[in-house]
């Protein structure tokens, strides 16, 4: 006898099938409810492992979900069960307060140092606990001035500091015209124009090849960065460095004006870059008294240079006849001859009246071992350290590495063919190759699919990016037809990938989140982030990364987040407290947007 559904539901016969068929309307009634977008993972989906990425998750179509707006989330953003208590912010006040960087301005820190002789004053000094005070506004503070009107001029306003334009006056490097800063491209070694000079050094030596051959370039104690803010011109990125000192906020200027640019120092420790980065180095006058200390400055520089690539040292001692230029001269041709490094050029810049020197790293260790003296020694590869993280700087040569064929493997493919080449550093296990191409078709396609279109981002108005967890720098490529740059961060608790990144003809450097990182407060227009955060909320606290974060972005910037839902979770009412407002999109993809408020308290710094 046929049993009927209205029967059973009329008489409550058949416990069982009353019950199963209760808990299937449930079941499917939850389904319908929680269903995401197409784009879902169950787990990060490029995940970092020992030396490799593994392959994402496949992405599919997300267009059929349309941009959501901050008050129509795709998924109700939960508070954090342990967060969820009010955050009394209070503003940063103080002798650097608007200017603050915690790990470089620890004054009690400082004070305490034995010595000051090899600028230990100007390395990192991290507070135990960095306060949980908001970084106030300059008076006057305006949104940017867009790129690439801002590579010639800013607001005043936003950099109130004008102990610079008085002096470096003489050397052209910026002068104040009413609201504005104008950088004219002057410098101390090319007061007629940073294009002439950058045109006279690939007249010196051609085979520098700038944008083909030289794509990745350093310029050490930079200024306000001119120099790599042109060479932009050339299809070459260049890292500008120089120390928090009394050239007043020179990097702060280089980041307003839309040019890459970070905070450091050649003092005791190695700076935060992988061995065998640059294709060249340029010093122009940086005030690196480059043979002290038994030539360790130097010795840094030969770590961080790729072999085969060039150091351009454009200063006094190489033109100049006077006791003391001839001096250090002397000393440098001894130390260089003693690194196996090689004359290539020497000229005058009559019309600056300027002389500059280019010397190569060798290819091979044939050299090393022919020496006279094995000083400096070699590093023994056991003993070394391989990272560049607080480590000491070395006292002696890297090993180079080995060619099967001679020098055309040690050397990336011409720009832009090297940014989707396989990079000479990859690793060597059997899947990583096939990993790096699969890594890089994830990123092509989020990109275009995502994060381009559906997102609410005003890109238009985005210049200076950073990426919090980079891999293999796929972001940056993926985005590299855009008029913004990318600082590639590789954290120092992941794995290594920072040689793969300067390979690709890309940017990057190291660094800890659980410090601050080195640059001035409103100085990035977006942060991007990538199932950074679970391994990160293991050693240090949300709140404290998410004050960084907040530091480093300028107000009306962004930051972008992809992430598991217990992170986003956990994020998102500390960013609601800090006034940002905030979207999810699509159940993974979080964007906040950094606004003007900043709180009535006060904690002195």
């Amino acid at each position: 006898m046929a049993v009927s559904v209205s029967s059973i539901l009329k008489e409550r016969k058949y416990p069982f099938l009353f019950s199963l068929f209760v808990l299937l309307i449930l079941v499917l009634f939850f389904l319908l409810t929680t269903s995401q977008s197409p784009i879902s993972f169950t787990s990060d989906s490029i995940r970092l492992q020992s030396k490799a990425i593994s392959p994402p998750a496949p992405i599919s179509n997300p267009t059929t979900d349309p941009p959501q707006s901050p008050l129509n989330h795709s998924t109700e953003l939960k508070e954090s069960p342990s967060k969820n208590e009010p955050i009394d912010w209070k503003v940063c006040v103080g002798y650097v307060a608007t200017d603050h960087i915690p790990c470089l301005d620890n004054l009690k820190a400082i004070k305490a140092l034995k010595s000051r002789r090899h600028m230990e004053h100007r390395e990192r000094h991290c507070p135990n606990a960095s306060p949980r005070c908001l970084v106030r506004l300059p008076q006057g503070y305006k949104v940017p001035v867009p790129w690439p009107k801002s590579r010639e001029m800013i607001w005043f306003d936003n950099v109130p500091h004008p102990k610079l334009i008085e002096y470096k006056k003489d050397q052209n490097w910026v002068r104040k015209s009413d609201e504005y800063l104008i950088f004219p491209g002057g410098g101390t070694q090319f007061k007629d124009g940073v294009h002439h000079y950058i045109h006279y050094i690939e007249q010196t030596l051609p085979a520098i090849e700038w944008g083909k051959r030289t794509r990745v370039v350093l310029d050490v104690g930079c200024g306000v960065a001119s120099f790599g803010g042109h060479l932009l011109d050339k299809d070459v990125i260049t890292m500008s460095f120089a120390p928090k000192d009394e050239h007043d906020a020179q990097i702060q200027f280089a980041l307003e004006r839309g040019i890459p640019a970070t905070l450091s120092v050649i003092g005791t420790q190695r700076l935060p870059f992988a061995d065998n980065a640059y294709d060249l180095i340029h010093c122009a006058r940086c005030r690196v008294h480059w043979d002290a200390d038994g030539g360790k400055p130097l010795m840094e520089l030969n770590r961080i240079v790729r072999p085969g690539g060039f150091f351009i040292w454009s200063a006094t001692p190489v033109y100049r006849r006077d006791t003391r230029d001839k001096k250090v001269w002397k000393s440098m041709v001894a130390l260089t001859e003693a690194m196996c490094w090689k004359v290539v050029a020497k000229d005058f810049y009559p019309s600056a009246k300027v002389g500059l020197v280019i010397y190569q790293k060798p290819i091979s260790s044939s050299c090393y071992e022919n020496r006279k003296q094995n000083n400096p020694p070699l590093c023994d590869p056991n003993t070394r350290p391989n990272s560049s993280w607080y480590v000491r700087l070395d006292g002696c040569l890297p090993q180079l590495p080995r060619s099967n064929v001679g020098s055309s493997d040690l050397w990336p493919p011409p720009w832009p063919k090297r940014l989707r080449s396989k990079p000479l550093t990859l690793s060597t296990e059997p899947d990583a190759e096939e990993t790096f191409y699969e890594d890089t078709k994830h990123w092509s396609a989020l990109a275009l699919d995502v994060y381009l279109g559906g997102l609410g981002i005003n890109w238009s108005s985005v210049r200076n990016v950073m990426d919090m967890n980079a891999g293999y720098g796929g972001f940056a490529a993926a985005l590299i037809d855009l008029p913004l740059w990318v600082m590639n961060v590789v954290p120092i608790n992941g794995p290594d990938t920072l040689s793969v990144i300067s390979d690709r003809g890309l940017i990057g450097i190291y660094h800890d989140w659980c410090e601050s990182f080195n640059t001035y407060p409103r100085t990035y227009d977006l942060l991007h982030s990538s199932f950074l955060f679970r391994n990160l909320t293991q050693r240090c606290d949300i709140i404290d990364v998410a004050v960084e974060i907040d530091r480093i972005v300028r107000p009306e910037g962004y930051l972008l987040v992809q992430d598991t839902m217990e992170m986003i979770n956990k994020l998102s009412p500390i960013l609601r407290s800090l006034h940002w407002s905030i979207a999810l999109h699509q159940g993974q993809f979080l964007v906040g947007k950094k606004t003007f408020w900043r709180p009535v308290g006060k904690i002195r710094i």
